[in-house]
């Protein structure tokens, strides 16, 4: 066998050797955009998973062409410098999540974004109303502002499709009432089965004429949403503002919070029922009337239990 043959062969396996040594743990590792096989090979060196010599070996005389992608990875143990090659050239990194409940407010969808320290960048306070409540994945190192940018994408996709099934039962004229209808309703009640059923009183409220009386519409310019912690004031209720409903007839200016899917579906197609009242019933629920002399009655009622409960 010729001289070159052998020297050849000797480089491979030399080769081979350097990279047959598989990661001593499971370890995630991070890849900020733009980086080169070098300076990948330098990062896996540093977490201990592999050395730097080996990988870029591996990806010049083994690996495909392909490049690698930023993003969160975990290198469980014993892969080796091929395997961790090809897992950042596939692009399947760590998904983390980000959740946003149903009804919070903007200004907390904010303080979660900006509390998330694997996020980067700075975000403004959404629009309120504008983001969808759903769980989000996202990457370390990615942008606050696209992770928000999903958001708000998700919530344009839904109302249109909710908007396209709405009924004539609607109040709803266009989207900013019907978000602001149903971020009332969703703060209103916490139970799933009620949301028609809220959203039928608030829209027999506005055909006649009515003041909607939503305590939660009090709340909102005080605290951006953001719970009261406390009793509400009777200066609080006669206030003006744009929001409170208990001192103007109609909707208010805008939204109170995000509101989810269920909500605005229940607005855009109320249940068709003649309640004009409902008062909280001490279980998260509610009792519905048609007439003021029943809800006094029902109120009672509530008084009553919370008297029991050492509340009044």
């Amino acid at each position: 066998m010729r001289p070159f043959r052998w020297l050849t062969i000797a480089i491979f396996a030399l080769l081979l050797a350097a990279c047959s040594g598989g990661a001593p743990r499971d370890t995630v590792v991070v890849i900020p955009p733009g980086a080169s096989i070098a300076k990948a090979g330098e990062i896996l060196e540093k977490a201990g998973v592999v050395s730097a010599s080996a990988f870029r070996n591996r990806a010049r005389f083994l690996g495909s062409d392909k490049p690698i992608k930023p993003g969160e990875y975990e290198v469980k143990k014993g892969m080796g410098a091929g395997d961790i090659l090809a897992l950042l050239q596939s692009g399947k990194t760590v998904q983390r999540f980000v959740m946003i409940p149903e009804g919070m407010p903007s200004i907390m969808v904010w303080e979660r974004l900006m509390a998330e320290p694997r996020l980067t960048g700075e975000v403004a306070v959404p629009a309120e109303g504008s983001v969808l409540p759903d769980t989000y994945a996202f990457t370390t190192g990615e942008s606050r502002a696209a992770v928000l940018k999903r958001m708000q994408a998700a919530m344009d996709k839904a109302f249109a499709e909710l908007w396209a099934k709405r009924t004539p039962r609607t109040a709803a004229k266009d989207r900013g009432e019907a978000i602001t209808l149903a971020s009332i309703v969703e703060k209103e009640t916490g139970v799933p089965a009620e949301r028609r059923t809220v959203a039928g009183v608030y829209t027999n409220r506005l055909a006649v004429g009515m003041k909607l009386q939503a305590d939660p519409t009090i709340i909102y310019p005080i605290t951006r949403g953001k719970p009261l912690g406390r009793r509400i004031l009777r200066s609080e209720i006669q206030a003006v503002n744009g929001y409170n409903t208990y001192a103007m007839v109609g909707l208010p200016k805008g939204p109170i919070a995000n509101p989810g899917k269920a909500s605005i579906a229940a607005v855009l197609d109320p249940e068709p029922n003649d309640y004009l009242f409902f008062v909280a019933k001490g279980d998260g629920g509610h009792i519905f009337a048609r007439t003021l002399s029943e809800h006094n009655a029902n109120v009672q009622k509530w008084y009553e239990i919370r008297r029991e409960r050492g509340e009044m």
